[in-house]
């Protein structure tokens, strides 16, 4: 029997492999929240509890932790205890806060084109632990990461085919130990994001180039959230993603700094990303402290999921 993610215990949740944790997302019928917590903007939103704790705690079933060094922990400031107003000297693991939180973690890596140039923004380059190589992925494996997604913060350049070439990469490295997250849904800025009618290059080809080369997931920006994307847009993305491969799963992703917006602005959006068809919907980090605000992540959970599923994930029984 297929557990439902939104609906399983801490437990059932630690469990879980890579594949039954994508079987755990279809099976929820498109009601999954992925946070995003920045690791390296801040110590967190609350002294002694890091921000994925905090939004496991508001709703979300997964998150997404960006700017994870993998090569030097100590740049994660967002992983590190505060002890009478100063940062402790080791930060946590990864499979510590799992343990707390509870729900699968995963990785963010970027795939820079160092050749691009950016549209009215310097170039910032990424930096050695932040971006996909042999060496990152078989470092995520050994940290117990759930999940890996693969794109671009604004200004690094991402390509499409830089991306592609990551997904294949990671395919070839992990198989099916993590659930492998591909596509584009910021930096916007050499190749318009994926569901961007004015792309030069088809959605359907690029997502079909991504499935080819393994990803699990294809990620997607949310309806509303960036500039020209509507929900016409990203649903048809969805219903590609859907039919060519199924099984693949389908994330749609509120950010570009809307996910700071006001309570009422999340609640629209999120209608507009349950209407897409998406498996997964998920919340950037642009808030404070390296996290949304937890209101706004509640807001989220409670109009794709309910008050129900939100809840039993706010209580978050182990058993």
């Amino acid at each position: 029997m297929v557990m439902r993610l939104i609906s399983s215990t801490k437990t059932e949740i630690l469990a879980m492999n890579a594949m039954g944790l994508k079987e755990s997302i279809l099976a929820s019928e498109g009601r999954v929240i992925m946070g995003q917590h920045h690791v390296m903007l801040n110590t967190g939103l609350v002294d002694g509890v890091t921000n994925t704790e905090i939004q496991a705690a508001f709703g979300a079933d997964m998150v997404m932790l960006n700017g994870f060094d993998l090569v030097n922990a100590s740049k994660n400031i967002g992983m590190h205890e505060m002890k009478s107003g100063r940062m402790a000297d080791e930060p946590y693991s990864v499979s510590q806060i799992k343990q707390w939180a509870g729900i699968p973690l995963g990785i963010y890596l970027e795939c820079p084109d160092v050749n691009a140039k950016i549209a009215g923004e310097r170039y910032v380059e990424a930096k050695e632990g932040r971006v996909i190589s042999r060496e990152n992925l078989l470092r995520i494996k050994n940290i117990g990461a759930d999940f890996v997604v693969l794109g671009g913060n604004p200004s690094s350049g991402t390509t499409f085919e830089q991306i592609i070439a990551a997904t294949r990469l990671t395919k070839e490295v992990l198989g099916d130990g993590v659930l492998i997250c591909a596509g584009k849904w910021e930096d916007g800025t050499i190749e318009k994001v994926l569901g961007d009618p004015l792309s030069k290059r088809p959605a359907n080809d690029i997502i079909k180039d991504l499935i080819d080369a393994g990803a699990d997931v294809i990620t997607l920006p949310a309806p509303g959230s960036r500039h020209g994307i509507t929900l016409e847009h990203v649903r048809q993305c969805v219903e590609f993603t859907h039919s060519y491969k199924p099984g693949t799963l389908a994330l749609s992703f509120l950010n570009s700094s809307v996910e700071g917006a006001d309570v009422e602005t999340i609640r629209l959006i999120a209608l507009m990303m349950k209407q897409t068809g998406a498996d997964i919907h998920a919340i950037g980090d642009g808030g404070y402290a390296g996290t949304p605000m937890p209101e706004n992540v509640y807001q989220l959970a409670i109009s794709i999921k309910g008050k129900r599923h939100t809840i039993k994930r706010m209580v978050g029984r182990s058993r």
